[in-house]
């Protein structure tokens, strides 16, 4: 505990203090990237256990992204009102409590209605681990903190077709998700004893929640009339009135956000040419990637006739290369900058993808799948730390909750579109996914149209990614009335280029705790 006159003493990577942050924010992180990708390879399974159709697995999917997307900027705003950490750890707790009610599920709409409380959960937690490494650690640090939490937390979304696979085959579909409960206790435990209190003293106490609302039903619109698309045709009442309703949420948010005094998602953040060409970039790079991970694992299941096991091990490499290279991609964005690893990375994907989409009836591994999926790897190594530490970086710190909160919104809003319309764009009609004829010309469609969306994101990086950012700082904000204490982290946002060391920091003190414990 410190008084409101002691400076923030800041982590260092290499130190003990940083490792403990590090791992609580990695694990936190890595709960809700797992529960993205491990349910895409128990699709099959929970489709025979549950009788679900084509439209109820999607859901399953979309779900847990819907309620993320809508909810991840209020989830970034109640960190920087009310402890970064506080939310976290409530985030982590709830989503525990949803996985267990998702692995206890008897029937599929319980299961879709346990994966929405497990999306508000994840919104809760995820918009905090970054603002927490953003806040707590020195600023020559900050590349390598989330580049490590990149490669690691993305190497936890990349082991979860394996363990999903490893689970379903010798197990059960519902573990799963059981075993969330033990990893989230870790977490809490973890946080709770090592993460530093940080928030934001000049943050409003309102809640935008005709905010929330809106973009929640906006969203929500989009999502329902893209998914029932195929199977109720798009001159269907209910799509028709489904989209309407969307495209109507959608705007409504905007002029929402416009016109409110204390908004969830401040418009002029969109000023800084940086935050919102990674955004842009984030946007088809993540739509892409929602595509992937949904239809790779289940192709190699229903078509190229892998057991689950094998399906998910097919992707071991991403996980491997992105441990070894992301926080290698962090440094290196910030000697040379991020456009040029923003362009090349999502150009290497795509090509990827034209290869992993040659998949079909009896691939071989390591002919057809291994080299493209090595290919994969090593681009989405090259892109995810620049383009996180970009949208980041791009704003002061006061902003870190809802830069991180609208990263994480785009990205989860980009994939939850993905998963609906990607079927309907490649010509899934009323067919099934689970049945072989059907999937394969959808999923080589669906694997050209995402390469597509990686080549658009890499020119928009060229275009419009700054070389290099600054360092912005913006001067303190001022005390609330009769609040006690003001400590705030206030560290300048990430810089991509090598700036000299602050003086005075001593290496390894923790980092000062303000009064709102």
């Amino acid at each position: 505990m410190t008084t409101g006159d002691a400076a923030p003493v800041l982590l260092r990577y290499g130190r003990p203090a940083g490792r403990w942050v590090l791992l609580a924010t990695v694990l936190g992180s890595g709960l809700t990237f797992i529960d993205a990708t491990v349910i895409n390879i128990a699709l099959p399974s929970i489709g025979r256990s549950l009788g679900a159709s084509s439209a109820d697995l999607q859901w399953t999917v979309n779900a847990y992204t819907l309620s993320l997307a809508a909810l991840i900027l209020l989830g970034g705003s109640l960190g920087d009102q009310f402890g970064r950490r506080r939310i976290f750890v409530l985030g982590v707790g709830w989503f525990a409590g949803a996985s267990l009610l998702c692995g206890l599920a008897p029937n599929v709409e319980t299961l879709i209605a346990a994966r929405l409380l497990q999306g508000v959960g994840g919104a809760l937690l995820t918009p905090g681990a970054l603002a927490i490494l953003e806040t707590s650690f020195h600023s020559d640090d900050r590349a390598r903190a989330i580049g490590a939490w990149s490669g690691l937390a993305g190497v936890a979304g990349a082991l979860g077709p394996f363990l999903g696979g490893w689970l379903v085959e010798i197990a059960t579909w519902r573990l799963i998700f059981l075993i969330n409960v033990p990893l989230a206790a870790l977490v809490c435990l973890v946080a709770l004893r090592h993460v530093p209190e940080t928030w934001d003293p000049g943050a409003s106490r309102r809640l935008d929640v005709a905010g929330a609302l809106t973009g929640a039903v906006g969203l929500a619109g989009l999502t329902y009339g893209f998914t029932a698309w195929p199977s109720l045709g798009g001159s269907s009442p209910t799509v028709l009135v489904a989209l309407g309703i969307g495209v109507v949420g959608m705007l409504a948010f905007v002029l929402t956000e416009k016109r409110s005094q204390h908004p969830m998602l401040p418009l002029g953040i969109f000023a800084s040419r940086g935050f919102t060409a990674a955004n842009l970039v984030t946007f088809m790079v993540y739509a892409a990637l929602g595509g992937v991970f949904f239809l790779v694992v289940l192709n190699l299941q229903v078509v190229a006739g892998f057991d689950p096991l094998a399906a998910g091990t097919a992707l071991l490499p991403v996980t491997v290369l992105m441990l070894l290279l992301s926080a290698r991609a962090g440094a290196l964005a910030q000697r040379i900058g991020p456009r040029t690893p923003m362009t090349a990375g999502p150009i290497i994907c795509a090509g990827a993808l034209v290869l992993l989409a040659r998949i079909g009836e009896d691939a071989s591994y390591l002919r057809t799948v291994l080299p493209p999926v090595i290919l994969f790897g090593l681009g989405l190594s090259l892109t995810v730390a620049p383009l996180t530490a970009t949208a980041l970086g791009s704003l002061d710190d006061r902003r870190a909750g809802i830069a991180s909160g609208v990263n994480n919104a785009v990205a989860r809003a980009a994939g939850l579109l993905a998963v609906a319309v990607l079927p309907l764009a490649a010509g899934l009609g009323t067919g099934s996914l689970t049945d072989p004829a059907t999937l394969a010309p959808t999923y080589r469609t669906a694997m050209l149209l995402c390469a597509g969306l990686l080549l658009v994101g890499a020119l928009t990086a060229a275009l419009a990614v700054p070389r290099a950012l600054g360092s912005p700082r913006a001067p303190a904000p001022p005390a609330r009335p009769g609040s006690p204490v003001q400590v705030h982290c206030a560290v300048a946002g990430m810089p991509l280029h090598p700036q000299p060391a602050d003086t005075g920091t001593p290496p390894d003190s923790p980092p000062a705790r303000p009064a709102v414990d």
